[in-house]
């Protein structure tokens, strides 16, 4: 049994992107349903960091107050490492204007279950959750729709106890992530980036004393080590050359802990909270970008039209931002009525918008990829950083407001539409 339902805009993917452009459509009266596949948002290890991009567009949305009483820490500061056992201030959040001046790490789902509040007080806002899409409804080279299934029946193939859901739009959006169906569907193939490296993420306990508001690197040997401060536990990633996840569990979880003591001595009282490689999740980091980023009737943003390097933690901000701009542009061509070749000059207008800081921000992690991973897995960041960025940051402080800039905000931040705003 297929049912058919139909909306203006359908969003599949119930991230950061997708739930942003869904509460932005909904305060301009479009009819907007959000298509989740988990029935929840409570996973592990998704990218927490909120940029004071999005704290800004936050507090254009009125929401600014309901973030505020989220559970939080904040990141004041980036510095690296010195041989001598010094740190070098890198980027100095201080320089940038409050209340925008740090970066906030919030539980993803948190964010998320926050924003989906606020958007249901929208009469025009739906979401849908445990449903996956699993194909592109097309008529005359047109994506008019998505076809659905609940998500236990995508994940068990033969079990067809659930039924299916034809969800017919007027344009698509694709925040479906890396892995989108639906930009498979529709046959946009994206071009790849080398990376080096994956990121292995697990937690350990805080304890009192432990720093709250830094965010500094540790390298030994060939080893990489970044650690989050969280309000209870440090979030940390262990970085490793690329394919290297069957060696280290083949080493086992007492070699793991042996590693991550080497990296942090003061994490070496700690390290049995890692029970067993279970509790060590791998990333595999991708970096790629779509050529195109629409078709006649579909759009994708975020991650699914730009995957990025977990380097600067600016994915999620980078692909709210693809969410507001997508809002701005598209309300006008929906209010007027267009269709056809005026909706697709507005998913045009939307690459055009953001293809350029999806290619700045993945043009500078690639260089962090070759300065810092790649030397490191080298072993030759014994001497210490590149020292270009260390010398600009020691001599010119006024560089070190430009490079907590770029963190903070990014290039072409967005503002919040007029008619968005509460």
């Amino acid at each position: 049994m297929v049912t058919v339902s139909r909306t203006t805009v359908a969003v599949v993917g119930g991230g950061p992107a997708g739930v942003v452009l869904g509460l932005l459509l909904a305060r301009a009266g479009i009819a907007v349903r959000v298509v989740e596949k988990h029935d929840d948002f409570n996973r592990d290890f998704r990218g927490d960091t909120v940029h004071a991009s999005t704290i800004r567009l936050l507090d254009e949305l009125g929401l600014g107050d309901r973030f505020a009483a989220l559970p939080q820490s904040r990141l004041d500061d980036f510095s690296l490492p010195m041989p001598d056992g010094s740190r070098v201030l890198l980027g100095d959040f201080s320089r940038l204007r409050p209340p925008y001046d740090h970066v906030a790490m919030v539980p993803q789902w948190d964010l998320l279950d926050l924003l989906v509040t606020a958007a249901r007080e929208e009469p025009s806002f739906a979401i849908s959750t445990g449903l996956a899409a699993t194909g592109t409804i097309e008529e005359n080279g047109v994506v008019t729709g998505v076809h659905l299934r609940p998500y236990r029946d995508v994940r068990t193939p033969g079990d067809d106890d659930g039924d299916a859901e034809e969800l017919r739009a007027d344009v698509v959006i694709a925040c479906d992530g890396r892995d989108s169906v639906l930009r498979t569907a529709a046959g946009l193939h994206p071009r790849s980036f080398p990376v080096p490296f994956d990121t292995w993420w697990f937690r350990l306990p805080r304890e009192p004393g432990d720093a709250a508001t830094a965010l500094v690197p540790a390298f030994a040997g060939t080893d990489v080590l970044l650690s989050f401060p969280r309000p209870d536990y440090h979030q940390v990633a262990y970085f490793a050359p690329k394919g290297s996840d069957p060696a280290l569990r083949a080493e086992g979880v007492a070699a793991f802990r042996q590693r991550v003591a080497r990296l942090r001595p003061d994490f070496a009282g700690r390290v049995d909270a890692i029970g067993s490689m279970d509790d060590v999740h791998v990333l595999d980091v991708r970096m790629d970008r779509l050529t195109r980023w629409w078709r006649p009737g579909l759009l994708c943003i975020g991650d699914a039209a730009h995957a990025m390097s977990p380097a600067g933690g600016v994915g999620i901000n980078l692909a709210v931002q693809d969410a507001v701009a997508t809002a701005a542009i598209l309300v006008p061509a929906l209010r007027s009525g267009h269709r056809g070749a005026g909706l697709d000059a507005a998913l045009a207008a939307v690459q055009r918008r953001r293809s350029v800081p999806a290619r700045v921000v993945q043009t500078a992690q690639g260089v962090l990829h070759r300065v810092v991973f790649e030397r490191a897995f080298a072993g030759r960041l014994q001497a210490g950083p590149p020292k270009l960025p260390v010398l600009l940051a020691r001599s010119v402080p006024p560089v070190r407001g430009l490079y907590a800039c770029g963190i903070a905000f990014g290039p072409l931040p967005e503002h919040a539409p007029a008619w968005a705003r509460r």
